[in-house]
């Protein structure tokens, strides 16, 4: 799947992906009312508004991006109604072939772990039968456990030719509280980032290993470190955007090909027609918005790797 997702970048020529993030504050009005008049102002009722406002981006922007990035928080909050909701959202972006990147920060030990990675990216036995669960391509993964809440995850990627991609260092502003702590001399997170590099040399693919990190963009000058530390793990990067990143601080997480990192855009995206920029689009044409705002991403990180 690594290989697959660097293939996409490479056709696409658009290192992002699309944080599919949905609340029902960034739902346009229409699409609420329908889904409410049809299921009540009910959990499926939400679930539906979800499902519909995912579709119209996605069928909006699938021809110039290569991943997208469901967060299953955004759907967990209204219970089986949004669950349902985000394995519709996985299966379709799919059908698109698009690569889809579960972003459930789990992170456990043991039969648990295994368990959260037979879920999201192998297949459970069930009699004599091997099912797939969710079925996303990548998922996020949290190492506070250590080696024991990552390394099921790794074994499920070998065997399904999966990835993962590990928490590092995080683009939230509290961040540092413990990431930045120093041990030895040296901060967590360059350890974290070293362990990554040693978990990624257990699983290749032909230029970059299944095991990804997770780099924020809003801290370019330690992103420039981890990318020395980790020369083969392809980094995910949040915080473009909303979060205060721009195509001139993300140089560092890429390596001199051009490749190895991906840019995530949630809200940024699937919200762009609330922004002022987008404004003339107006609810109606909220997809619209949010394709124009793709193409302005793509021409700011070309323009960043100067590739224009």
């Amino acid at each position: 799947m690594i290989n697959k997702l660097v293939k996409k970048i490479k056709k696409t020529n658009a290192p992002i992906v699309v944080g599919l993030d949905p609340m029902l504050k960034y739902i346009p009005e229409q699409i609420q009312k329908r889904a409410f008049e049809e299921y009540g102002e009910t959990l499926k009722g939400a679930g539906e508004a979800i499902w519909q406002y995912n579709k119209g981006i996605v069928d909006a922007v699938y021809d110039l991006i290569p991943a997208v990035k469901p967060q299953i928080a955004m759907y967990e909050q209204f219970g089986i109604e949004g669950m349902i909701a985000y394995q519709k959202t996985v299966d379709y972006c799919k059908e698109k072939d698009l690569v889809v990147i579960g972003d459930i920060k789990r992170g456990d030990i043991g039969s648990t772990s295994e368990a959260y990675a037979v879920g999201h990216l192998g297949r459970a036995k069930v009699g004599s039968s091997r099912l797939s669960g969710f079925g996303e391509d990548f998922a996020t993964v949290n190492p506070y456990l250590g080696s024991d809440g990552v390394k099921p995850f790794i074994d499920v990627c070998r065997e399904e030719k999966k990835g993962i991609f590990v928490l590092v260092k995080t683009s939230n502003p509290s961040s540092g509280e413990f990431q930045d702590r120093l041990i030895d001399g040296r901060p967590l997170y360059e350890l974290v980032g070293e362990k990554v590099a040693q978990w990624g040399e257990e699983a290749m693919g032909d230029s970059y290993s299944y095991v990804g990190a997770v780099v924020g963009a809003t801290y370019p000058e330690m992103g420039a470190v981890l990318r020395k530390i980790m020369p083969k793990a392809y980094i995910l990067v949040p915080g473009y955007g909303a979060q205060g990143g721009k195509g001139a601080d993300l140089l560092p997480f890429f390596n001199e090909d051009g490749l190895g990192a991906i840019v995530n855009s949630s809200r940024g995206i699937i919200a762009a027609y609330q922004q002022e920029k987008y404004a003339q689009f107006g609810a109606a044409n909220y997809a619209d918005a949010s394709r124009q705002a793709v193409l302005d991403m793509i021409d700011d990180i070309s323009t960043a790797l100067g590739r224009k």
